[in-house]
């Protein structure tokens, strides 16, 4: 087995990602949106099926172009290095962004996700891909919430970990740069005050931090004691909730579609 091949295995656990700060981005699109934003590629396995596609054609020519090591394998063997059952012909090693809580930015009217303990890989993912969309100033995970890295998370969130800061961090590292930055925290609470809110400016409003908790136990004590507001999204009668990912996303459109 080749070191690449290697690579790709180890890459496919989480404790091989944290030892090499490093991660796997799977199919077209993916590795699409990595060379787009300029995420360093260290290497791709790709099968015949790369090139069955005109925009496979054209990816592996530009990862050909950028000097990217290719390394030719069977289809079988892709498939064995894969997350998915159909990896579309390529499985690449990337260095994945490392942001920090001091790339989010926090100017007035700044809105960002933060997620407490939410454990599902394909709402992180969609959540950053929501984040990205509707203008997020970034999103910070906290104890519990899915890896960011995985290949789930990554696939999910169609690329935007590419672009939008997303932190893994301490809770209490979190709260102490959220002070710092006069950040407030309004926590999502089936009981909190319905959206949408009064209009206002956003640029007169100190930049906030939309807090989701895990569906079945929603945010922990820590974060729920430290919050300024409690909001909620009003529901049909009858409908008890909805999934995480779609609060996410209603909340930040009502928070970030002022003036």
């Amino acid at each position: 087995m080749s070191t690449l091949q290697t690579t790709i295995r180890d890459l496919g656990r989480r404790r091989g990602r944290e030892r090499r700060g490093l991660a796997l981005a799977e199919g077209v699109r993916l590795v699409e949106e990595a060379m787009a934003a300029g995420v360093e590629l260290r290497g791709a396995a790709v099968s015949p099926a790369l090139e069955a596609t005109s925009r496979g054609r054209a990816l592996k020519s530009g990862l050909e172009t950028a000097g990217v090591r290719l390394e030719a394998v069977a289809e079988p063997e892709l498939e064995r290095l894969a997350d998915t059952e159909h990896p579309q012909g390529i499985v690449a090693v990337i260095r994945p962004p490392s942001w920090t809580l001091e790339h989010i930015a926090t100017p007035a009217g700044a809105a960002l996700l933060v997620l407490d303990a939410v454990q599902d890989p394909g709402n992180v993912g969609t959540m950053l891909r929501t984040g990205l969309g509707l203008g997020a100033a970034g999103l910070v995970a906290l104890k519990g919430t899915a890896e960011l890295v995985s290949p789930k998370v990554l696939r999910a969130s169609m690329g935007a970990l590419f672009r939008l800061p997303a932190v893994a961090a301490d809770p209490a590292a979190f709260l102490e740069w959220a002070r710092g930055r006069g950040v407030e925290l309004w926590v999502a609470d089936p009981e909190g005050i319905a959206l949408p809110l009064p209009a206002g400016r956003r640029d007169q409003r100190p930049p906030l931090a939309l807090v989701l908790g895990n569906e079945g136990a929603g945010v922990g004590a820590a974060l729920g004691a430290a919050g300024t507001r409690r909001v909620a999204i009003p529901l049909a009668s009858g409908a008890e909730s909805l999934n995480v990912a779609v609060a996410a996303g209603i909340l930040l459109y009502e928070v970030t579609r002022g003036v």
